[in-house]
C-alpha cells in the first residue's frame, strides 16, 4: 500500500511504483488469462500453445 508509506524523495517513489507496475502488469496471475501472468501468456501465444487455432 503506497499510501501508507513515507518516501524519502521522488526517486524512491519512482523506483517503488515502477517495480509495482511491472509486477502488477507482467508477473501477477490474471483471471482473464486463465490465472497465468501476461508474460507467460505472451510466451505461450508465441509458441501457439494456448489451444487456439491459427
Amino acid at each position: 500500500m503506497l499510501n501508507a508509506y513515507l518516501f524519502e524523495n521522488f526517486k524512491e517513489v519512482r523506483e517503488i511504483t515502477e517495480n509495482w507496475i511491472t509486477i502488477y502488469n507482467e508477473e501477477r496471475p490474471h483471471s482473464a488469462l486463465g490465472r497465468i501472468s501476461p508474460s507467460d501468456y505472451g510466451a505461450k501465444a508465441e509458441n501457439n500453445t494456448l489451444g487456439m487455432s491459427a
